[in-house]
């Protein structure tokens, strides 16, 4: 066991390990320590720069979810931007679960919005779920507000997925931007250009919203689409990822 590992494990939290394993189907049990977000990015921000972490981020695939989380948190406190797609570039494909994808946000991005669209798109075609979802993510974190361009959510219109937390995220995608740019991104769900299961998610997630009008609500629930024999609808496993 390396000292990551026993550090790891020093941390562990056996009813926190049991909660984390209900929400992540996607992920073996046993590879699951325990280690609650906050003690994780303690650690990585301990690690940081070291040539511990140096090696640690050679050391893919990692035995454990939360080896893989550190890994996230680590790339994500590099304030480099070359560096950081570096480390992406080598990380993305060893994601197996929403939770870590989700919480992979480096904050370098913020300022190098320009830069990171052409990897998006590289990113989004890219086949694996995780990289897919990755990067629906990052649209919507970083380009629905004044960098919004409606070709961005005609990008995600576009994904077409058999993959249950790729739809999701598509979803979430499409609920947000209602929330943020109306106007804009009604007429995908007027125009039906959503696939009926993903169309239907992310009204119902808009109706859920507190930053869509009671009049917003009342017109999106008239756009729901009635699923008839011929629909395919993805599994449905978990629904905490957003």
């Amino acid at each position: 066991m390396t000292a990551i590992q026993e550090q790891l494990f020093s941390l562990q939290d056996i009813q926190y390990r049991d909660f984390q394993v209900k929400l992540m189907p996607t992920v073996s049990p046993d590879t699951v320590i325990g280690v609650r977000t906050p003690a994780l990015r303690a650690m990585a921000k301990e690690l940081a720069k070291t040539e511990e972490a140096q090696e640690f981020l050679k050391g893919t695939p990692h035995a454990y979810f939360e080896e893989n989380q550190l890994h996230a948190f680590l790339i994500a406190g590099e304030k480099d931007f070359g560096t950081c797609m570096d480390e992406l570039g080598q990380f993305l494909p060893y994601i197996d679960n929403w939770a870590t994808c989700d919480q992979l946000s480096p904050g370098v991005f913020r300022k190098h919005r320009e830069e990171l669209l052409p990897y998006i798109g590289r990113w989004i075609s890219s086949g694996h779920t995780y990289t897919v979802r990755f990067a629906i993510g990052m649209l919507m974190q970083h380009f629905l507000d004044e960098a919004f361009e409606v070709t961005y959510a005609e990008r995600v219109a576009a994904v077409r997925s058999e993959e249950y937390y790729v739809n999701m995220m598509i979803a979430w995608y499409f609920a947000t931007a209602l929330a943020k740019q109306y106007e804009a991104v009604l007429p995908f769900l007027e125009e039906g250009r959503l696939e009926r299961w993903t169309h239907n998610k992310t009204i119902q997630k808009a109706v859920e919203s507190y930053r869509i009008t009671p009049e917003q609500k009342a017109y999106l629930k008239t756009l729901k689409r009635h699923i008839t024999s011929h629909t395919h609808i993805p599994l449905q496993i978990q629904e905490n990822d957003g």
